[in-house]
């Protein structure tokens, strides 16, 4: 399978789902559900023991998915994840370690997160174009994102953090985003109650958003 980089993982679709799943026989379904919708590039959040039999059950299943693995903290996440089969890597922050972790590993695709500006210069001065702004909401939302723009030309951001529906589109339209991350598209009692298709119309309707 080729590798592919973070930006053409965030080019993928306006949307990111960030799962956080609890039972490996929901993985192959949500998965499908959400590449039925329009949205193949999958964050897997390791909050729940199931997460990397999570990733491995996509990635040997659900060909047309690009599974991603989410909230990793330290390298050894990264290597894990990729054993599973996780094709790119989000962390909540930045540090070269995990930096340097994710070029060792087959040169991973990796979008660490930032909050300020002084993260922004470490991982610009690292040599990253793509971050995750996170948490998005808290940190002042669209706006901070516009101030950021200034200073930091080059770089490209995926906000993630407080984002649903109804805000999406208020990131979206910046022209230093490329993509959202969010939970709203999987809402958890869909999961629970195995229904597919709401999760795959709720994806198609973040598939479709600008």
């Amino acid at each position: 399978m080729a590798e592919m980089t973070i930006e053409q993982v965030m080019g993928l679709a306006p949307v990111i789902p960030v799962l956080t799943i609890e039972r490996v026989e929901d993985a192959v379904p949500l998965a499908q559900a959400l590449v039925r919708g329009g949205l193949p590039a999958l964050e897997i959040t390791l909050r729940s023991a199931a997460a990397l039999a999570a990733i491995e059950a996509i990635a040997g299943a659900v060909p047309d998915a690009v599974p991603g693995v989410g909230t990793v903290t330290s390298p050894d996440d990264l290597a894990r994840a990729r054993g599973a089969g996780a094709r790119f890597a989000v962390s909540p922050g930045f540090a070269p370690d995990l930096v340097a972790a994710a070029a060792g590993l087959s040169k991973m695709a990796f979008l660490p997160g930032i909050a300020t500006a002084s993260e922004a210069m470490a991982a610009q001065r690292a040599g990253l174009t793509c971050l995750k702004f996170f948490p998005a909401e808290a940190m002042g939302g669209p706006a901070t994102l516009q101030a950021l723009a200034g200073p930091f030309a080059s770089l490209v951001f995926c906000p993630t953090g407080g984002i649903g529906r109804h805000n999406a589109g208020d990131y979206l339209s910046l022209g230093n985003v490329r993509c959202v991350g969010g939970s709203w598209i999987a809402p958890r009692e869909a999961v629970a109650e195995k229904q597919w298709q709401v999760i795959a119309n709720l994806a198609a309707e973040a598939a479709a958003m600008k």
